[in-house]
C-alpha cells in the first residue's frame, strides 16, 4: 500500500463510500479521511450525509454546491457542441464526474491530502473519469480505487464489513442502479440487463410514460443567446432555473425517455435507460436553431466534431488537449446561434414549431417559388457543368475503354 496519510473521498453516502472510509483507515496505516460530497442537482436532503460520513470515521465533511457551474461550465458547453453518445445519451454522468473529481482536488490542495479516493467499480466509466481528471489536475496525487483493491465482492460482504464497524446502513435492495443530477436520471441492471425486456413504466420517477401524458399538446418557447439557452416562455432565469422548468415542462409530457446498449470505454456493452425531459428539449431546440443560423460547411462539419466530442466527454476525457480545442470552436460556430424557437410536446414528442433568429441565413427572397429578382436560374447551368464535370471526364474514360 502507498504511504498515504491523508485521503479525500468522493462520499456519496451510499453503502459503498460508507464503507470505504473505515476500510481506508484500515488499509492504509490509520490514515485520516476527508469526505467530500458534490451537489450536482441530485435531488437529495444533503446534510444527513454528513453526520453519516462523520459516523463512519470521516474526519471532515465538505459538501460542496455545484449545480450552476455544472450547467454553465459541463452541460452548456457540451449542448452548444451539439454532443450524444452513440445517437442517444445525452452525457449525464459523463460530464459530471470531472467537475466532481475537480472539486476533490481543490479540497485536496486545500487540505494538504496526499490522496484521492472514489467508490467506482472496476467495469465501469466512472473510474476512468475520476482519475483521468485527478491526473490532469493534480498528477502527483495518489489515487485510490477500493474496489480494484478489497475482497468485499458483492452487497452482502459490504453490509456484513459495514455492521462490523458500527456504519449504519439501509439494507433494502433497490430494484435498479441509479445515478442522478439536475440533468438526467439513469437506470441500469435487474431486468434491463436482458435488452429484450421493455423498461417498466413504474421505473421512471421523473417523466410520464408517453402513454400517461395528457391528451393535448403543449407549446413551450426557448430563446438562445449565442447558442445558450436563457429564457423559457420569455422569462429569462439561471441555468439552473431554466433547467428545472424545462425538465418540469418535459417530464410531464413524457419526452426525453433514452433506451441503449452504448458501448461503455472499458470493453462492455451496458444497457440503460435514461430519463432527460429538459435536456431532450434543449437538444432539439438548440439544433433547430442551428438550421437557420449556420452555413452547410460550417454545419455539417461541427456534426463531424459533435460526435468525437461526446466521445472524449463519455471517456473522461474533458480536460484534455483536444477536448478544449474543439470547445473553441464550438464557441466559434455559436456566435451567430442567438434566437427563439418554438416546440410542441405531446406524448413523448418533440414537434418543431417555428424558429426566429436575427442572424438566420434563410432568405425567402431566393427560396420563393414566386417571381424574384435575386436568383438567375440560368446560372444554374455553368454550376452543375464545372461540378459534374469529373463524373463527365470518367464516363468519358469507362466509354473509350469499354
Amino acid at each position: 500500500m502507498a504511504d498515504v496519510k491523508k485521503v479525500v473521498l468522493a462520499y456519496s453516502g451510499g453503502l459503498d463510500t460508507s464503507v470505504i472510509i473505515p476500510w481506508l483507515k484500515e488499509n492504509y496505516g490509520g490514515c485520516e479521511v476527508i469526505a467530500c460530497c458534490a451537489d450536482v442537482g441530485q435531488g437529495d436532503e444533503l446534510e444527513p450525509v454528513r453526520e453519516k460520513a462523520l459516523k463512519s470515521g470521516a474526519s471532515k465533511v465538505f459538501i460542496a454546491d455545484l449545480t450552476e457551474e455544472f450547467l454553465t461550465d459541463y452541460v452548456w458547453p457540451t449542448l452548444k457542441a451539439g454532443a450524444v453518445y452513440e445517437g442517444k445519451y445525452l452525457l449525464g454522468t459523463s460530464f459530471a464526474r470531472p467537475i466532481i473529481a475537480k472539486k476533490l482536488v481543490e479540497i485536496a490542495r486545500q487540505e494538504g491530502a496526499d490522496a484521492i479516493a472514489h467508490g467506482a467499480t472496476g467495469k465501469g466509466n466512472d473510474q476512468v473519469r475520476f482519475e483521468l481528471t485527478v491526473k490532469a489536475l493534480a498528477p502527483d496525487l495518489t489515487i485510490i480505487a477500493p474496489w480494484r483493491e478489497w475482497n468485499l465482492d458483492s452487497r452482502s460482504a459490504e453490509i456484513e464489513y459495514a455492521q462490523k464497524h458500527g456504519i449504519p446502513v439501509a439494507t433494502e435492495n433497490k430494484t435498479y442502479s441509479m445515478d442522478r443530477n439536475i440533468w438526467h436520471l439513469s437506470h441500469e441492471g435487474s431486468d434491463l440487463e436482458d435488452p429484450w425486456n421493455a423498461p417498466k413504466n413504474s421505473m421512471f420517477l421523473i417523466s410520464k410514460a408517453p402513454e400517461d401524458a395528457p391528451n393535448e399538446p403543449e407549446m413551450v418557447e426557448i430563446e438562445f443567446d449565442k447558442g445558450i439557452p436563457v429564457a423559457v416562455n420569455g422569462e429569462k432565469m439561471n441555468a439552473t432555473a431554466l433547467l428545472t422548468k424545462l425538465n418540469e415542462i418535459g417530464a410531464r409530457n413524457g419526452v426525453g425517455i433514452a433506451d441503449i446498449c452504448e458501448n461503455r470505454l472499458v470493453g462492455m456493452k451496458s444497457r440503460g435507460v435514461y430519463e432527460n425531459p429538459g435536456g431532450a428539449i434543449l437538444y432539439y431546440a438548440h439544433r433547430e436553431l442551428e438550421y437557420l443560423c449556420l452555413d452547410r460547411a460550417t454545419y455539417h462539419y461541427k456534426e463531424t466534431v459533435a460526435v468525437r466530442y461526446a466521445e472524449l466527454v463519455y471517456d473522461g476525457m474533458w480536460f484534455s488537449q483536444l477536448r478544449e480545442a474543439l470547445a473553441a470552436f464550438v464557441d466559434s460556430t455559436q456566435e451567430s446561434v442567438t434566437g427563439t424557437v418554438r416546440l410542441k410536446l405531446y406524448k413523448g414528442n418533440i414537434i418543431s414549431a417555428g424558429a426566429k433568429s436575427p442572424y438566420s441565413l434563410y432568405s425567402q427572397e431566393f427560396v420563393t417559388f414566386e417571381h424574384d429578382d435575386v436568383y438567375n436560374q440560368a446560372d444554374a447551368t455553368g454550376f452543375i457543368n464545372l461540378f459534374g464535370l469529373p463524373l463527365k471526364v470518367r464516363a468519358l474514360m469507362q466509354q473509350k475503354n469499354k
